[in-house]
């Protein structure tokens, strides 16, 4: 795993904004911490990823303070931090050509929202070519409603890691791929 980066996709104070419902996993914070340190132990790439919404009540906008990382996942100084407006980490910056300079070939992702810019960017970074695992411990999401019922976050979190495991990427544990760490 010694090619292997650590993107951690949007873990922002904002997404705490009781507006988005119910939350799944309220772990997954503490198991992003928990890898975010294993990599560093390790002088192990690691990757930053941050929403600037243009939308204009989000509260991932940049003027406002809902757009900061939350502390866990803090980057430390010499750790890359790529902006995005979009679902995907990899449309419109830099980070496909980053990996590649850095000689990544593989990704463990974590982060925010499952649904979303998690599995928009698994996707596009197993259709570039890099071998993806997903920490499904490490990813949480939100209630939604949809042809008129409420699905749950957990019913949202399971079906979006069963729809990425297998295809994308291989889904793991936290406890998993420290195992495989060291």
């Amino acid at each position: 795993m010694t090619n292997t980066a650590l993107l951690i996709i949007d873990v922002q104070k904002g997404l705490d904004d009781p507006k988005f419902g119910q939350r799944n996993n309220p772990d997954a914070e503490a198991n992003m911490a928990l890898l975010l340190a294993a990599w560093r132990e390790q002088a192990r790439p690691i990757i930053h990823i941050q929403h600037n919404s243009v939308e204009p009540n989000s509260p991932l906008r940049p003027e406002r303070p809902g757009n900061a990382l939350k502390d866990e996942v803090r980057p430390m100084p010499g750790e890359p931090l790529f902006g995005k407006t979009v679902n995907s980490a990899f449309i419109g910056t830099e980070l496909e050509a980053y990996l590649q300079g850095q000689g990544v070939s593989s990704l463990v992702v974590v982060g925010l929202t499952t649904d979303h810019c998690v599995s928009t960017s698994v996707r596009m970074a197993a259709n570039l070519g890099f071998d993806v695992t997903l920490v499904g411990d490490g990813t949480a999401t939100f209630e939604r409603d949809f042809a008129g019922r409420r699905w749950s976050a957990e019913e949202m979190h399971a079906v979006n890691l069963a729809s990425l495991d297998g295809e994308f990427c291989q889904v793991r544990t936290t406890a998993e791929v420290l195992a495989h760490t060291g």
